[in-house]
This record gives structure tokens, C-alpha cells and sequence, in this order.
């Protein structure tokens, strides 16, 4: 059987593959998208995207479309310790992951083919890639993007490694909600911030999906913490426990659908250096979802790769390796890799921090966020404010 040919496959039709076929399918380049999902399942990973993470979608093209099938969250209320000290304007779009992906998908021209298949194997070389399909049947394309996320089925055939930066960094807990005693809450989108050191949490944020209000809880736990077992079972009450003074803002609640639970590993690929095959998304490296910049790094690799990289690389023969590095070298991929490990890292030493400079630290910033909230209510200077200035921590 003859292998079908291609200029560029796609293996993995999640957030970082759909956006690259979309993209390079827009642009008229030879693509080919590879995904065993006809549509893409149901999946807890990202469910908002915020400011600027929306302004590199405006880069892909598809920005409009996301946000038609988005919910936006007008105004936001950051607090701590039971006390609001910011309502800052909104800028962020609540969406499920799946019906992310699933719009995303509908904006990929009819002329890139859709194999749904799963990619078995992968045969990288300096001029021509051979990827072997499960169940049969093969794509000889002259460049492979791998995005297939957390997957490892792929990592021997193309002797990749991963190495682990932060085992068990963090713990997502997920769940959406319904008030109780009242027609609404009083917010339509809220950020709190953990209480104590010793609680080993980050935050809590509610946000708007639709008619609904989702909750994502980060905490710093490993995945068999009693917590969490609680959480599963009677997540209002363990969320108060966790974080007593919340109630008050917050107000009782009923949780509508079952609590999803998502432990994340921070880890590098290693190995990736390689003629012919360039990874992007969390098929390179992971991001911690308390610091809020895992979409960001997705979209920055991805309207990179698509809008700068590809197209050179196609208009001249071969892809050898030393066409590859000029991604993983790009300065603005860099940089967001960079600083989405570096927030990663610092939220979580601040959050767990419980000397006496680590409280000066959480106290500065509670400090900063209460004067801002001060000027926001002031008519005067509110509207010389920009619009979707935030705290680096709040946009999490």
C-alpha cells in the first residue's frame, strides 16, 4: 500500500492541532489533520482564555469565531481574606475544552483532509517523514507536527525523553455551580485568593460558561490528599474549610455536575531536536493552570510556528534539523516558555511561602490590588485605566 502524501501532518487534534490546520489550511499550505476524535471529546483542561491570550488568537484569524461561541465575563472581583479589593472590567471568555477545540475544528477549510485515525509510529528524516497509522495505512509528508499533548505513545519512535521539572506541581479541581437562597450571585466573575500558607492552595476563581458558573480550585497537594477525596463528596463544604471567609462573598451553593480532579506534572521534552518533526503545546513541555498561561503558551507556539516558521520552512527543500531549531530558538517562543515556567514556579513558592517576607510579599500584593480598586471607583481616573491591566496572579 502506498503512503499518502502530504507537505505538512498533523498528528493530534486537540487545541495546538486543530489551530494549526486551521491556520496553515487558511494560508493554502498542504496539510493533513491526524486525531482518532471525529469531535473532540469532552476533556478538563483549559476553560477560559483572557486578554492576552485573545490577543494572539487575533493573530490565527479565529478569534471572532471563539468568541461568538464564548461567554464573557464583564466584570471580575478579586479578593482575599473575605474582603473584595478589586472589580476590575472583564476580559476573559469562559468555554469548555471541547467545544473550544469543536469551533476551532469548524474553521478548518474542507480541502484539509481529516484522518481519523491514531498515529502508531513515526519516521523522521531529513527530507521526507513517514507516519504509521494503527490499524494500517501510512502519511509521507515533509514535515510532522507533533501535538498530540500529554501522549506518549509516539515518544519511542522518535527517541524523545521527558523530564520531569515539578512532579505533582499542582492539582486542578473543577466543578460549576448554582446559587442557593438567591436568584444569582452577586458577582459575574470572581478570583479568591488562598488564606494561609499552610492551607496549600493558590486560588479559587468562578467564572461564566454559558447560563452556568464554573469554579477551577489550584491547590498544591498530591492527588490522594484527603482534601480532594472531600472534594469529590461534599465540595461546598470542603471548599469552606478550605477557605472560610469566602462564604460570605460567595454564598451557599449547589454543585450541579460531578467534580473533576486534574493533578499536573511539569516537565520538558528532551530529544526534540530532530529533522523533520517540531512539537508543539504540551506534546514539548507542560504549564501549571494556577498560573493561568497554558492557553497562552499553546497559542504562542502554535500562530508562531503557523504564521512565521512553516511557510519559510516549505518554500525551500528539506527539512533538516538546523530548520527545526530556528522554532525552538524563536525569542518570542522563548520568552513565554520562559515566563509561564517562571510564573509557574513563583505563584507556587509565594503561595506556600509562610515566613515572615513571604507574608510581606502576599501583603504587598493584597495592598497594590486594594489601591488599584480604590482608583477604579474613582470616576475621575477609572477611565484612564486600561481596560485589561491585571495582576499577574489574577489572571489565572
Amino acid at each position: 500500500m502506498s503512503a499518502r502524501k502530504t507537505d505538512i501532518a498533523i498528528v493530534g487534534g486537540g487545541l495546538a492541532g486543530s489551530l494549526a490546520a486551521a491556520m496553515l489550511g487558511r494560508a493554502g499550505l498542504d496539510c493533513v489533520l491526524i486525531d482518532p476524535h471525529e469531535a473532540y471529546p469532552d476533556d478538563f483542561r483549559c476553560e477560559k482564555l483572557d486578554g492576552s491570550q485573545l490577543e494572539i488568537m487575533q493573530k490565527t484569524g479565529l478569534a471572532e469565531a471563539i468568541a461568538r461561541a464564548a461567554t464573557p465575563d464583564r466584570t471580575c472581583w478579586v479578593a482575599r481574606l473575605g474582603r473584595v479589593v478589586e472589580k476590575r472590567p472583564g476580559d476573559q471568555l469562559g468555554i469548555f475544552y471541547g467545544p473550544l477545540v469543536n469551533t476551532i475544528r469548524g474553521e478548518i477549510p474542507r480541502r484539509v483532509p481529516f484522518i481519523r485515525a491514531k498515529a502508531q509510529a513515526v519516521a523522521a528524516r531529513a527530507e521526507r517523514q513517514l507516519v504509521t497509522l494503527a490499524g494500517g495505512g501510512q502519511i509521507n509528508a515533509r514535515l510532522v507536527v507533533l501535538a498530540n499533548g500529554l501522549s506518549v505513545s509516539l515518544r519511542d519512535s522518535l527517541a524523545l525523553t521527558r523530564e520531569i521539572v515539578s512532579p505533582c506541581h499542582s492539582v486542578t479541581v473543577g466543578f460549576t455551580i448554582k446559587p442557593r437562597g438567591q436568584s444569582a450571585f452577586a458577582f459575574s466573575a470572581l478570583t479568591y485568593y488562598a488564606e494561609r500558607p499552610a492551607d496549600r492552595a493558590a486560588l479559587v476563581t468562578f467564572f461564566p460558561i454559558g447560563a452556568g458558573m464554573r469554579a477551577n480550585l489550584f491547590v498544591y497537594r498530591q492527588s490522594d490528599d484527603p482534601l480532594l477525596r472531600r472534594m469529590r463528596k461534599e465540595p461546598q463544604s470542603a471548599l469552606f474549610e478550605l477557605m472560610p471567609n469566602l462564604r460570605p462573598i460567595l454564598g451557599d451553593f449547589a454543585v450541579e455536575d460531578k467534580v473533576q480532579i486534574r493533578p499536573i506534572d511539569l516537565y520538558v521534552t528532551r530529544g526534540h531536536r530532530q529533522a523533520g518533526v517540531v512539537l508543539v503545546g504540551d506534546a514539548f513541555a507542560t504549564s501549571c493552570p494556577a498560573a493561568g498561561t497554558g492557553a497562552r503558551k499553546v497559542l504562542t507556539d502554535v500562530e508562531r510556528l503557523c504564521n512565521l516558521h512553516i511557510p519559510r520552512w516549505i518554500a525551500t527543500p528539506g527539512m533538516d534539523e538546523a530548520k527545526i531549531a530556528a522554532f525552538y530558538d524563536d525569542p518570542v517562543k522563548q520568552a513565554c516558555d520562559t515566563f509561564s515556567a517562571n510564573k509557574a514556579l513563583r505563584l507556587k513558592a509565594m503561595s506556600l511561602d509562610d515566613t515572615f517576607s513571604g507574608a510581606l510579599r502576599r501583603r504587598s500584593k493584597f495592598v497594590l490590588q486594594a489601591a488599584r480598586g480604590a482608583l477604579r471607583r474613582r470616576p475621575q481616573v477609572a477611565e484612564t485605566l486600561p481596560a485589561v491591566q491585571l495582576p499577574v496572579e489574577a489572571s489565572a
